[in-house]
């Protein structure tokens, strides 16, 4: 029988950021790494995606593991019940939303079932910790095809994703404008946060990242 891969993204995006002064850097608890010559950093806890904001690096990665018996759950979803859906809500609504879109999909509620919508909702604060903003964008998109394939940097101004489930998002260091030569992935479970075009300090980013192209392989990827 032919396996699905679902790939399960969180990004939440904004597109201004208030308030972009110059702040002292902090860079403890940021591993840099040599091959992409300091331009994004591996932390270790959720308290360090802060220094993100005054570093100079252009990603953050947290590494981390979902809970073994979560994983083998998700892997095991049959695709149809897992939720499509986009939203535009304050943080404070996101547990609510996330809730109703997976009960849309017939999706029975469960311990494993209930630590995503915590983790979701968990993440999102993270983030509007990081990034103060008064909404967040949830996109969630079941993709079969090449989407966003090609290595690219946002419009905005920072994103933040993770991998629920499948292969996560690949990124590397641009030369010249040109693709990069070593791809890396982030690992399943981790949240990875990308500056966009539109982080306010200068140099611009050179992190660039993409999609695991997938087409004709059989994979489904759900993409939030």
């Amino acid at each position: 029988r032919s396996h699905h891969h679902l790939i399960l993204y969180l990004i939440f995006q904004i597109r201004f950021l208030n308030g972009a002064g110059q702040n002292k850097q902090h860079d403890n608890g940021f591993e840099a790494s040599q091959i992409m010559k300091k331009r994004f950093g591996t932390i270790f806890n959720s308290d360090c995606l802060s220094m993100f904001k005054n570093s100079n690096h252009a990603a953050a990665i947290w590494k981390r593991n979902a809970p073994p018996k979560f994983q083998n759950w998700i892997d095991a979803l049959p695709t149809a019940t897992l939720p499509s859906t986009r939203m535009i809500l304050r943080p404070g609504d996101v547990r609510v939303g996330v809730s109703k879109a997976c009960n849309n999909h017939g999706m029975e509620l469960s311990p494993h079932l209930q630590w995503l919508i915590e983790d979701i909702t968990a993440l999102t604060h993270i983030f509007c910790e990081v990034m103060p903003t008064s909404f967040v964008r949830l996109r969630l998109d079941r993709v079969t095809t090449n989407a966003c394939r090609k290595f690219h940097v946002d419009a905005i101004t920072t994103r933040l994703l993770c991998t629920y489930r499948g292969t996560g998002t690949q990124y590397g260091t641009s030369l010249k404008g040109k693709d990069p030569s070593k791809i890396l992935t982030a690992p399943t479970g981790s949240p990875i946060m990308l500056r966009g075009t539109l982080w306010p300090k200068q140099p611009n980013t050179t992190v660039l990242h993409r999609s695991p192209p997938i087409e004709g392989t059989g994979e489904t990827r759900l993409v939030l």
